[in-house]
């Protein structure tokens, strides 16, 4: 597999934001989103058996393992190295783009599912079957730029009937873009049941640094 990045720090987002986590970033995205904030991981990396991957893991002893990218369901071997994470007794996120199928993951893994909105350039992109994949410890994730964003994303809990598919539906501002005092105001104005996500790493850290 091709290996971008494999580091330690503090989960960012999701439900599990402020918890140490070691994140395995694998190159290659076949998206394209204006904001963006990874696309240096869209080329390059390195090659690695899911063996080093592991040795890798371990060396960094965290409990909590999140693969991400780039889009981590490109590559045939993530499949293998959640399951072997399991056995290992690690719980295990997978961060995706929502455009690759997740039914493959094993059943353990928390799946954290984008849905793109018409603001990331990347809309309809969402694989309608996913609906079906999730399970009620999984998570769907709307970036939000705009209003017409916020819009997008409350028509598309309601139509799918997220609330009953999952647990969590979070709601995240574009860093930088979109202050999320706005968001917040507009998940309190319509009533949302959401998780309003910031990404606190780079609250912590500097934004636009690597490996945190």
């Amino acid at each position: 597999m091709v290996i971008t990045e494999i580091f330690k720090s503090i989960q960012g987002e999701s439900n599990y934001a402020g918890l140490p986590c070691v994140f395995v970033r694998l190159t290659g995205c076949n998206l394209r989103c204006h904001w963006c904030d990874t696309a240096y991981a869209f080329h390059g990396g390195q090659k690695k058996t899911v063996d080093e991957v592991m040795a890798q893991i371990r060396q960094l002893r965290g409990e909590l393992v999140e693969l991400t990218g780039g889009e981590p369901l490109l590559q045939e071997d993530v499949y293998p190295l959640t399951g072997q994470l399991l056995t290992e007794g690690f719980k295990v996120l997978v961060e995706t783009s929502g455009e690759r199928y997740i039914g493959r993951l094993p059943r353990a893994v928390v799946k954290v599912v984008d849905v793109k909105c018409p603001g990331s350039g990347e809309g309809g992109t969402f694989c309608l079957d996913n609906l079906n994949a999730l399970s009620q410890k999984d998570q769907v994730k709307f970036v939000i730029a705009n209003e017409d964003d916020f819009h997008f994303a409350h028509e598309f809990m309601v139509r799918h009937d997220l609330r009953n598919r999952v647990e969590e539906i979070i709601l995240s501002p574009v860093f930088g873009q979109l202050p999320p005092r706005q968001l917040a105001d507009w998940i309190l104005r319509d009533g949302l049941k959401v998780r309003l996500g910031l990404q606190i790493h780079k609250f912590i850290w500097d934004p636009d640094a690597r490996g945190v």
